[in-house]
């Protein structure tokens, strides 16, 4: 398995080619309230951190994994897959997404699989390794804690989701989901654990800046293209602009299958 940039674009394409339809991923930059509204619904977020021997005891100690057979999470077993894996470990869990024929019944397979045979499944798929390594960047920038030395800058990726009425950390590197308490209101649950991703930043020192945020939410084209094909003559409004500049309303733009609607498609 090889290194992956945690760029957005990356993620998005990623999950494409997993065969997963009606998602995208975006960068959370200000993590302010507006540009979480903008993404809305927002199905899950990935944090990309650095990964510290101490900070994860202590995160280890201070968890508390739970026992849910409803929740699908997979634990890290090798180097480097811990972002395709939170990418995963959401999509499996979100509701309103289509995964495609080959995920779903990867899914159905290991659902009764302990959380490390799931992960020891996700390993051996060559779909997902060939998925996962078509991104391969010459400069690491994944985990890979169990190689690197103590002087060594190692990352790592965790995920949190809502799930039937709570919140969780889906974390690979843990026993289990993390609960971290009841969801209040499912519409804006990121602004629950918003603070705790916050509260993990302001423990590293003032220099450390490379953290990242990325969020897995609908896919923006292909609903704006759905409400379009509401309106007719909107839409071939949009198909002619499209045109003028150069590109084709037809074409498949890499993050879905979601053609220009003649008038009435994850």
């Amino acid at each position: 398995w090889s290194t992956i940039e945690s760029d957005p674009g990356v993620f998005t394409q990623l999950s494409h080619d997993l065969g997963i339809r009606g998602t995208q991923v975006e960068e959370i930059v200000t993590m302010e309230d507006t540009e979480f509204h903008q993404m809305a619904p927002i199905y899950g977020l990935i944090f990309l951190f650095k990964w510290t021997q101490d900070m994860a005891v202590a995160h280890r100690s201070a968890a508390t994994c739970v026992e849910n057979q409803n929740i699908y999470f997979a634990k890290q077993v090798i180097h480097n897959a811990c972002g395709t894996q939170a990418l995963l470990n959401i999509m499996m869990n979100a509701e309103g997404i289509q995964l495609g024929e080959q995920l779903t019944e990867f899914k159905t397979f290991t659902r009764d699989f302990p959380p490390e045979l799931r992960g020891e499944a996700m390993s051996n798929s060559e779909m997902i390794r060939a998925a996962h390594n078509s991104f391969a960047r010459p400069e690491p920038f994944e985990m890979e804690e169990r190689k690197a030395t103590k002087d060594d800058d190692v990352y790592h990726f965790t995920a949190y989701i809502p799930f039937e009425g709570n919140l969780y950390e889906l974390d690979g590197l843990q026993e289990g989901p993390i609960l971290l308490g009841p969801c209040e209101d499912p519409s804006c649950w990121w602004k629950q654990v918003r603070p705790t991703i916050q509260e993990r930043i302001e423990k590293y020192s003032a220099n450390e800046i490379r953290f990242n945020l990325l969020a897995v939410c609908r896919n923006q084209r292909q609903h704006a293209l759905r409400c379009l094909a509401q309106h007719p003559l909107d839409c071939e409004l949009l198909k002619a602009a499209l045109l003028s500049h150069g590109q084709d309303p037809g074409a498949d733009d890499g993050a879905d299958d979601a053609p220009m609607p003649d008038a009435d498609d994850d």
